[in-house]
């Protein structure tokens, strides 16, 4: 797509702007951005300052500040603030180490502490349907362990029917 402003350049600069539900879109080369001032390049956003704001729910910056540099990594010895401030980890133990302060930010970006990632509408037909016999076996084995033995009826007929198709195809 051109730079709308002077048609030279590819624009880089996308920007859409929502104003009383009225839909503006505009895109702009760097150059042009910069010379309408339309952002400010100076002060790009950063997602180490994005994340270290989601971090900080701890009112107190005194028990914040104890609390964060006490937990440190076993294996490469990185504390939690210095990921705060750095924006991440340095191994991989750093993710079981810090799993009680990083759980709510990954909730928070995420909406889920899984991954499931995305799947194709038109292929993933057979994938979807697996997915959701993963998702119900594990209601019946809560079921079952609950003994509501008639929602566990009712999922294991779930279950196989949804088998069925996943053959079937």
């Amino acid at each position: 797509m051109m730079c709308q402003e002077c048609n030279n350049r590819q624009a880089t600069v996308h920007m859409t702007k929502i104003i009383q539900g009225k839909k503006e879109e505009v895109h702009l080369c760097e150059q042009c951005a910069k010379v309408k001032d339309t952002l400010n390049f100076d002060n790009a956003f950063s997602i180490h300052n994005f994340l270290a704001g989601l971090l900080d729910v701890t009112k107190d910056p005194q028990v914040k500040m104890q609390y964060d540099n006490l937990i440190k990594c076993s294996q490469c010895g990185n504390t939690y603030d210095s990921f705060k401030q750095i924006g991440r980890l340095s191994c991989h133990q750093c993710y079981t180490e810090f799993k009680v302060k990083l759980a709510p930010l990954i909730r928070k970006v995420h909406g889920n502490l899984q991954h499931t990632g995305k799947v194709p509408k038109r292929a993933g037909g057979r994938i979807r349907l697996k997915r959701e016999v993963n998702e119900l076996k594990l209601q019946l084995k809560e079921a079952v362990e609950q003994q509501a033995f008639e929602r566990a009826a009712q999922l294991r007929d779930t279950i196989k029917e949804l088998e069925e198709k996943i053959e079937g195809r």
